[in-house]
């Protein structure tokens, strides 16, 4: 996704659990960690941000966000203050807003929550200050999100869905609750007053 304003683009690296594998995975391994990708078997991603000029051969890139715990010491967040930001794992869409922030959904959470969107800082004393917009059903992917100063969209893709979920004991039951099949759906958000990411 390209910055409106600055022109940096932004990349959406999910994960690679077989990044610098040993054991059983080592055979899945197809490189290790390198700068660029610097954390062994990576099951949260990152966010690459580069700089180009669009018309030549070269680009500079740097690592925006090493996606995870932010307790742990592999991550990054822009260079913000890591306590003060929200836990991120798996991104997976991007998009901007008329304000320059940048929109993350996920899939695949690997730190025992749900997936969701997450709104970030590309730019100034903020840079990397990442927030948890919202958070979508269990075994849910969120995706293509839409961000104006009025609403925010989001796909929410195959709630209840998990590795032991079956029809009949499906993780999730949204949006119709009760013992209901889930059921994919596009969601929309909105703000009383003032315009969605301007606070």
């Amino acid at each position: 996704e390209v910055h409106p304003e600055t022109e940096k683009v932004y990349i959406a690296l999910t994960n690679n659990k077989y990044r610098g594998a040993t054991g059983e995975n080592a055979k899945k391994n197809k490189e290790d960690a390198k700068e660029w990708a610097p954390v062994k078997e990576n099951k949260n991603g990152l966010v690459m941000e580069l700089e180009d000029d669009h018309a030549g051969e070269k680009f500079t890139w740097n690592l925006f966000l090493v996606c995870g715990d932010p307790r742990e010491a592999s991550t990054y967040f822009g260079g913000f203050d890591k306590e003060k930001v929200s836990p991120i794992s798996c991104p997976d869409n991007l998009a901007f807003d008329n304000h320059g922030n940048l929109w993350i959904s996920t899939d695949g959470n690997a730190l025992d929550s749900n997936d969701g969107l997450y709104a970030v800082t590309t730019e100034g004393e903020t840079r990397g200050e990442l927030k948890c917009f919202l958070t979508v059903p269990a075994g849910a992917e969120t995706c293509g999100p839409i961000v104006d100063d009025d609403r925010v969209m989001v796909n929410v893709q195959h709630p209840g869905e998990s590795d032991d979920a079956t029809f009949d004991k499906a993780t999730s039951h949204w949006p119709d609750g009760g013992k209901s099949t889930p059921r994919p759906a596009v969601v929309v958000v909105w703000k009383k007053g003032g315009k969605i990411g301007t606070e």
